[in-house]
């Protein structure tokens, strides 16, 4: 008897030592979202398999652009796979409804969405939520500043009838406050909108020096080209949403000229040799490429191999305290998550702290502009 429970905690113990890391990804790899989800799914094949000696799973789902989706894979994930960690997902509104599900389930989570209000506040639910993409407030200043440079007064905006467009809406609204810009009219449409006539015939009347369309993927082309079809002649903003090569392909001609704050791996081989984070965005840019072909580099796909990297840092000091499989390994992994210093990813670097679970500062942007059917540093 005593040889037989020895020898069952001999075969446990020998379990945990080579249990795997168990990753779920949720993306929107179809759906109106799927030009954001694809590279992000792309971007899953090109992350470590092995981490501290330990092998790392991946289980990729599709979420279709949909939140409820969203939300059944998280729980699928976390309940039948037994996942250690979840990134995820594409879009802000799938990325706020998985929250509850993580945080009762209390494993780490990793989003891709760009809200704020995805990590923000860092409460009891939030605490077991990072992200990678940069605060809407961020990429709002960097849209405000330039806009004052560029002696405009006045702004019209245009965005997602959802979390993400509201987001936007109210972060540009102090960031245009600082920077002495009058909103002069404020119009909402849906991802899935065949026309936004009605709404552009109202921002045009406005007579605003400049237009801010806060959407995201091909469908923020839309308000664009109605503009263009109805004469528009200021300057039209779009926001980090519309850094893919979609975006460029569907627009055209008609996003010609677009102004847009990015993470310099947009512009990668743009960018000074001395800014701190070409090295690292580089780095991505020739893995993706290698792979996938020269020239189609998104900033969605960074944001999962930022991802990617996050978790890949704070794995070895999670398995000092825990082994995988387990939520005691799960709660270091936050832990080891929220103490990342200095890490170099391919949008910038990271700093996390109990009270920031993005870690981000200005090397994350740049302004960018659309020139030539591809993207332009702007000094």
């Amino acid at each position: 008897m005593i040889k037989t429970l020895v020898a069952t905690a001999t075969l446990m113990a020998a379990g945990a030592t080579f249990a795997e890391i168990k990753v779920g990804v949720t993306v929107s790899s179809t759906g109106p979202a799927a030009s954001l989800g694809i590279p992000e799914k792309n971007t899953i094949s090109l992350l470590p398999t092995t981490i501290a000696g330990k092998k790392v799973t991946y289980i990729v789902l599709d979420d279709a652009s949909d939140t409820t989706k969203a939300v059944a894979n998280t729980r699928r994930l976390i309940t039948d796979d037994k996942v250690d960690i979840v990134l995820g997902s594409t879009t802000t509104p799938n990325s706020l409804a998985m929250i509850d599900v993580v945080a009762e389930a209390q494993v780490p989570m990793i989003s891709m969405a760009a809200s704020a209000r995805i990590v923000e506040p860092v409460d009891a639910k939030r605490r077991w939520v990072f992200k990678t993409p940069q605060n809407d407030i961020m990429m709002s200043l960097a849209i405000a500043s330039h806009m004052a440079d560029h002696k405009v007064k006045t702004v019209g905006f245009i965005g997602f009838a959802d979390a993400y467009g509201e987001g936007w809406f109210q972060e540009f609204g102090k960031a245009a406050g600082l920077k002495g810009l009058q909103v002069v009219g404020s119009e909402r449409y849906n991802r899935t909108d065949a026309s936004v006539t009605a709404q552009i015939l109202k921002l045009v009347a406005a007579n605003p020096d400049a237009i801010l369309i806060a959407g995201s993927g091909t469908p923020a082309a839309l308000p664009q080209v109605a503009l263009v079809e109805r004469g528009y002649k200021g300057k039209v903003y779009q926001t980090h949403g519309v850094a893919n090569n979609d975006f460029l392909r569907v627009g055209g001609k008609n996003v010609e000229g677009t102004f847009l704050p990015s993470g310099p791996v947009l512009v990668a081989a743009q960018l000074p040799a001395n800014h701190p984070v070409k090295k690292s965005a580089t780095e991505y840019v020739t893995k993706y490429e290698a792979v996938y072909g020269k020239g189609i580099i998104s900033t969605f796909g960074a944001h999962a191999w930022d991802a990617g990297q996050l978790m890949a840092t704070a794995v070895p000091a999670a398995l000092k305290k825990a082994q995988p499989g387990t939520p005691a390994f799960r709660a270091a992994l936050r832990d080891a998550l929220e103490q990342i210093k200095e890490m170099p990813g391919a949008h910038g670097i990271f700093n996390m702290s109990p009270g920031d679970h993005l870690g981000l500062d200005q090397r994350a942007r740049v302004m960018v502009k659309i020139e030539g059917g591809t993207w332009k540093l702007q000094n």
